[in-house]
């Protein structure tokens, strides 16, 4: 597939919902994606070579979103929200899934970015493994870490809605 057939057949919408879930910013989403975008087209050599264009893109946006970090800002974690809500409440549901990004943004970026790809991308530990550049037991490390550090943030967020009635 030809890197304009990919952005025709809406690899963009998928790069950028990627992108999201592993940033919790939508506007951090975009940035990533538009560099990563940029610079496939400046080298459209490159792309045409690779086989799968989708899993080349996904992985420059992996990349560029574990080395954001190091260019010019961090994302600051922000505090918690309480959980434990009814699930049939579609408003409850929303401030669930926010309340996890939020957890999630507070994760170090390889956990965060193998939850996202475990759970969100439904990828094996061994394609994690081969995107990350890292062995499939570093993969089942940062994923136990990782939900180890989730349940205990969530454990510490329930006290703390008994307190306000909820």
């Amino acid at each position: 597939m030809e890197l304009d057939e990919f952005v025709v057949a809406g690899g963009l919408d998928r790069l950028l919902r990627f992108a999201h879930a592993l940033t919790g910013d939508r506007a951090m989403a975009e940035d990533i994606v538009q560099d990563v975008v940029i610079r496939l087209f400046i080298a459209p050599s490159r792309p045409s070579v690779v086989a799968r264009i989708d899993a080349y893109a996904r992985r420059m946006v992996l990349n560029e979103y574990l080395s954001w970090g190091r260019k010019w800002f961090r994302v600051r974690p922000t505090p918690d929200l309480a959980g434990g809500r009814d699930p049939s409440d579609h408003a409850a549901c929303v401030d669930d899934r926010d309340e996890l990004r939020r957890e999630l943004a507070r994760l170090p970026r390889r956990q965060r970015a193998v939850l996202v790809m475990r759970f969100y991308g439904a990828m094996t530990d061994t394609e994690i493994a081969a995107d990350l550049g890292c062995s499939i037991s570093t993969v089942r490390s940062h994923a136990s870490r990782a939900l180890a550090a989730l349940r205990v943030e969530m454990a510490r967020a329930e006290p703390r809605e008994q307190e306000m009635g909820r």
